[in-house]
């Protein structure tokens, strides 16, 4: 197998170890600098160059996209996926995991936790929006900050105040978080690969950082993560869309709650604390999905005219509640059901005899006319109008007299 790892630093510990991994395993490996590539597109046939020339064929491609050159390293991800080639993580997962708010927002979706987390423009909202977290202390953080930088912890409103006014007047957005105390400088990491953790960490801030992260001096060390954090972390992972992520998150009195799901998390901690083989995990798990590459199945699904994916939701008391799949009468209307959402539950291609139960969301690809008859209307909240009591003894006309 020819694999190809995306990295604009050959020598770091990560690049190395994947690299190593995949030798040892027998396979052909480049590193190559992701800002080489030239991407060409033409009708039918998109292409990649690098260094000038046409580029080669790889089975598939591993991504160490760092943060600064984003926008142009999903861009060559995307190329890829045009191409055909199986890439570890996809580009629009690696974007939405690169930006705090957007990653949040997808999450907040889903029975997952995070922190009380607010992101407002306007002086006049800031209080408000601490007040809503829990108030003082809150964490203030940069939306494009890495590695801990652009982490600040806030001891009381006037201080977070003028730290947002300040970073706001330099054109920077931030986010407002609760901050959990009970973590007391903790997090774990958790590292995801496909659909279960190969290997956790817990990082440890040092003196009075109450940042972790092993890049601020925060110390490791092995953890054995109970059921409820791996399962969140695997969640998480999908929901952003990732095979290979490092998601972090705090123990709090209420469970795991997640900060950051990483689409390119470091391997030197994470192995040097637990003593895993976490690059040969990675290498194995490409060799394993080579042949069936992500697809944008939107995309592709949605070329037919007139056919399109949609989410269809079964409230309570709906004709469709106690039915099978198959009696819904879904496919004579010519409307297939891809996944079926039941709870935190995900049941792909379900069966024609599964029975349907309320609030049961069906992903569904078909005729958009035949979906659309079957989404409800959204009933539009009308404000209360407000009606005065008229005065019974003050005639409601007057006549001319």
């Amino acid at each position: 197998m020819k694999i190809g790892i995306l990295s604009c630093s050959p020598n770091c510990y990560s690049t190395r170890r994947l690299r190593e991994a995949a030798l040892s395993r027998g396979h052909k490996v480049t590193v190559l600098n992701t800002l080489r590539f030239s991407i060409d597109l033409d009708k039918g046939r998109p292409a990649l160059y690098y260094k000038g020339k046409s580029l080669s064929t790889y089975d598939a491609i591993i991504p160490r996209i760092g943060a600064s050159i984003t926008y142009f390293g999903t861009a060559v991800i995307r190329q890829f996926e045009q191409m055909e080639v199986f890439c570890v993580n996809g580009a629009a997962g690696i974007s939405n995991s690169r930006d705090k708010l957007r990653s949040l927002q997808i999450l907040s979706r889903h029975d997952i936790g995070i922190p009380a987390t607010e992101f407002v423009k306007n002086r006049a909202d800031v209080l408000p929006a601490i007040e809503r977290v829990g108030g003082a202390p809150v964490i203030i953080k940069l939306l494009e900050g890495t590695q801990g930088v652009g982490v600040i912890l806030a001891d009381s409103e006037k201080v977070a105040e003028a730290i947002i006014e300040t970073l706001q007047s330099t054109r920077q957005n931030v986010l407002i978080q609760k901050f959990v105390s009970e973590s007391k400088g903790k997090d774990i990491r958790a590292f995801v690969i496909g659909d279960r953790v190969v290997a956790a960490m817990r990082r440890v801030a040092q003196g009075s950082e109450f940042r972790s992260n092993v890049h601020r001096g925060g110390r490791t060390e092995l953890v054995d993560l109970e059921p409820a954090y791996a399962e969140a972390a695997v969640r998480a992972a999908q929901i952003m869309n990732l095979q290979v992520a490092g998601v972090d998150m705090l123990e709090s009195s209420t469970g795991p709650q997640i900060m950051e799901v990483n689409s390119s998390p470091g391997l030197e901690g994470i192995e040097g604390a637990t003593k895993l083989d976490i690059a040969g995990a990675i290498i194995d798990y490409t060799q394993e999905h080579v042949r069936f590459p992500e697809l944008d199945i939107r995309q592709r699904l949605t070329v037919s005219r007139g056919y399109g994916v949609s989410e269809l939701h079964i409230p309570e008391g709906s004709e469709f509640v106690g039915k099978t799949i198959v009696a819904s009468g879904l496919r004579e209307k010519d409307i297939a059901v891809l996944a079926l959402h039941r709870g935190n539950t995900v049941i792909p291609n379900p069966r024609d005899s599964r029975v349907l139960e309320g609030g049961d969301r069906m992903i569904c690809f078909g005729k958009r006319e035949s979906m659309k008859d079957l989404i409800p209307e959204r009933r539009k909240r009308l404000r209360k109008r407000k009606t005065k009591v008229l005065d019974t003894e003050v005639p409601t006309h007057l006549g001319n007299e």
